[in-house]
């Protein structure tokens, strides 16, 4: 077993942006660095193929004074769960990294300039910097690779065990099953948005999901296991497209959102402007269930009266924005965008709270850091954070040499046990089986609205749920393998919500409670969840605004 353990400075879980940027930084500055990735680090998680907007403040675009978009940044969605030294130092590292990626090769600029269009208001500062991040991924990976890290794609690490300040991870090779074990001084867990804890737009096929089905909030799930701290696991958040095709970017359509009768549903455009887009859906969130329910829809993206320069300027951030396959359906379909307005809906919950860190990145759990969106934020946020992150770890990396006497090996054996049973079961359930269990048990107790009963027995149900998945599952290969060990973290995650729902008594945002209708001000506070001896307990905090 000891030719499968592996020593480092830091191990990076997770190969996106901000598991990429860490990596290069720490590198840079003279750490050892493992990345490890469940993909390939070149097209992997919710950026593998592309994106078109980079928030960030730029000072000759947006003038000399960052206060204002500070405060935009504390009211967004993004940032109303954030302390203001954080949005702070998102904003004022921003143009760093545009500066750092558009050097390294990723176009940040549109021809010649820095293009600032899309999610805009008129009359407000737009921080959506538009660039081409198709070729992003395969960027970085280069990038971090050429400083000296080692890569291991195709790996899944499942459990962290703090040991004598450092850590020991469990993996395995998703294409073998052969069990690997890392030694390391810290931890950046970077393993992105926690989808397939509720059903998509199409439950029967579950990757047909907006952002990448296999980030599985498997960063959570170890983080709480291990001892950090969540907050605000209860609340989600929910993004919206084309109906039934599920991906992101609208707001890299020029295009106006209207009713049946062609009358447009928000107050902002009247008519396609490559501006502002139609910010309608990002204010009004619920619009496309709202008319759904109300029996007032279908709503639609409408090009209509489109220019055909501007036509081409749409197709362009599409491409960036991950929409090939969305684009190449649209033309084997023959529908024109010009001439065709089309449908658009809301998509499955996704977890908006996460692993709660500082500005350094660290977690509570000193020598475990993260970013992006562990804890949601955007893809700039992810970069920020994990460059930062990775200067911190790098520091604290250069501490002396690992301990001897690790109980790595005792662990992966017994880790090892486990997955022997589920890959020798004949006779079990497959992990998609105890999935849409998972999924229909949070949809029906922890979805909208939410109450103390439903929420009770919900938890009832899932914790049933936990108790028999880890005997029922059988998995025919180290792909469904896998899956398995995603499963049995999203079930850890839909307890921690259920629990954290009951204790948020009031209604905000998604997490409408029936039996609290209105938002309490006294509330506005990270709710904490941690592990204490077992067993979760939840824990109020101020926000430093």
């Amino acid at each position: 077993m000891d030719d499968r353990i592996i020593e480092t400075d830091l191990l990076c879980v997770g190969g996106g942006i901000a598991g990429l940027m860490a990596a290069i930084h720490a590198a840079e500055r003279g750490a050892g660095v493992v990345v490890a990735d469940k993909a390939k680090t070149s097209r992997s998680g919710s950026a593998g193929m592309g994106n078109d907007h980079f928030r960030c403040y730029i000072p000759e675009a947006h003038g000399p004074d960052i206060k204002p978009h500070v405060e935009a940044l504390l009211r967004s969605p993004r940032g109303s769960m954030r302390s203001r030294a954080f949005c702070q130092t998102w904003l004022e590292r921003s143009f760093e990294i545009v500066k750092l990626w558009e050097s390294w090769g990723i176009p940040m600029k549109y021809r010649g300039r820095y293009e600032f269009a899309g999610h805009g208001l008129p009359g407000r500062a737009i921080t959506g910097l538009k660039y081409s991040g198709l070729e992003q991924k395969p960027i970085l990976t280069r990038r971090a690779l050429d400083r000296g890290a080692k890569i291991l794609d195709r790996t899944v690490i499942f459990d962290l065990l703090p040991e004598d300040g450092t850590f020991n991870a469990v993996g395995m090779d998703c294409r073998d099953g052969r069990m690997i074990g890392i030694r390391a001084k810290k931890v950046f867990l970077g393993t992105g948005l926690c989808t397939r804890l509720y059903p998509g737009p199409t439950p029967a096929w579950m990757f047909n999901m907006a952002n990448s089905p296999n980030n599985t909030g498997d960063g959570r799930a170890m983080a709480y296991r291990a001892g950090a701290e969540l907050a605000n696991i209860e609340l989600t958040l929910r993004w919206a497209g084309p109906k039934f095709f599920a991906r992101c970017g609208k707001g890299s359509w020029v295009a106006v959102l209207r009713d049946p009768g062609g009358k447009p549903v928000g107050p902002f455009v009247t008519k396609p402007d490559r501006r502002y887009g139609d910010a309608a859906a990002d204010v009004w969130e619920t619009l496309f269930d709202d008319y759904q329910k109300q029996g007032k829809g279908p709503v639609s993206m409408d090009c209509s009266g489109i220019s055909d320069d501007d036509f081409d300027y749409m197709m362009h951030w599409m491409k960036h924005e991950g929409n090939a396959s969305l684009l190449d359906h649209l033309a084997g379909e023959g529908i024109d965008l010009r001439k065709h307005p089309v449908e658009f809906m809301t998509y499955e919950m996704m977890l908006s709270g996460g692993i709660l860190t500082r500005e350094t990145g660290e977690t509570s759990l000193p020598g475990l850091y993260a970013a992006g969106d562990e804890f949601f934020g955007a893809i700039s946020c992810a970069a920020v954070f994990g460059w930062i992150a990775g200067e911190h770890a790098a520091q604290a990396a250069e501490a002396g040499p690992l301990p001897r006497g690790s109980r790595l090996a005792e662990s992966m054996k017994e880790k090892a046990s486990l997955f022997t049973a589920i890959r020798n079961r004949e006779n079990g359930a497959g992990w998609q089986e105890v999935n849409v269990a998972l999924q229909q048990i949070m949809a029906d107790y922890a979805g909208s609205p939410r109450s103390e009963t439903l929420l009770t027995a919900g938890l009832s149900h899932l914790r049933r749920l936990k108790q028999k998945a880890p005997s029922l599952l059988m998995a025919r290969n180290a792909h469904e393998l896998m899956h398995c060990i995603e499963v049995l973290n999203l079930v850890d995650l839909g307890e921690l919500l259920l629990i954290a729902a009951a204790e948020r008594r009031e209604t905000r945002d998604k997490h409408i409670r029936s039996d609290y209708p209105f938002t309490n001000p006294l509330l506005d506070k990270w709710l904490v969840v941690r592990d204490a001896g077992g067993a979760p307990v939840t824990e109020w905090r101020e926000i430093k605004r």
